[in-house]
């Protein structure tokens, strides 16, 4: 019997086709995972350095305004109900928190205390201080507005990175530099996938 004038063939993919389209997808795959990876990333290191950036400059403006010192210092509970500082020379801090110190103990304690902010940082991101940190894990501000170092005999110089163990972004570090006056500044390294402690300016 003659076949119906005008009926085409059923439409769809012959097996090379549909190989090369997988080969295709999975290039792009390829190009696009590292690319999405280093944006993620590079999000979370800046939201922290950031986060930390106002934490430590709202320090300042409160001892000025609470004529009062204050601190921010780094936690390992710090979004707890009743978070607490870290001790001397950790490295394993998920956070700090930002308060008056009103008995100047260097410590928090919900009272006599102010808690005036409490900041977490995502997963595997480190917040490594400079030795000149006082005990590594403290910053604190006098009435004046100044941080000093852990005698008070001189202003703080000092660095804190804000570390994520990746070469994806290959600008791994957010760090933070206490400048002449205690002016802050923040900008972006690259340690070569690394977390170490940073050395003082």
């Amino acid at each position: 019997m003659a076949r119906p004038a005008g009926r085409d063939r059923a439409a769809g993919f012959t097996l090379i086709e549909l190989m090369i389209g997988v080969v295709v997808a999975a290039i792009l795959l390829a190009v696009a995972v590292p690319s999405f990876e280093s944006t993620i990333n590079g999000s979370r290191l800046a939201a922290a350095s950031n986060e930390l950036l106002a934490s430590l400059q709202t320090a300042r403006m409160e001892a000025i305004r609470y004529n009062h010192r204050t601190a921010v210092c780094l936690s390992r509970n710090a979004q707890d109900a009743a978070p607490t500082c870290a001790p001397a020379n950790a490295t394993d801090a998920t956070g700090w928190v930002t308060f008056v110190d009103a008995n100047s103990d260097g410590t928090f304690q919900a009272a006599p205390d102010t808690l005036l902010r409490q900041s977490t940082v995502p997963p595997k991101v480190r917040v490594l201080p400079s030795a000149n940190v006082p005990n590594r894990v403290r910053v604190t501000y006098n009435a004046d507005g100044f941080a000093r170092n852990l005698a008070g005999s001189a202003m703080l110089s000092a660095r804190i990175d804000v570390c994520l163990p990746t070469k994806r972004p290959l600008q791994n570090v957010g760090r933070i530099e206490f400048g002449h006056g205690s002016r802050l500044e923040i900008e972006r390294a690259n340690t070569n996938g690394a977390c170490a402690t940073p050395a003082n300016p």
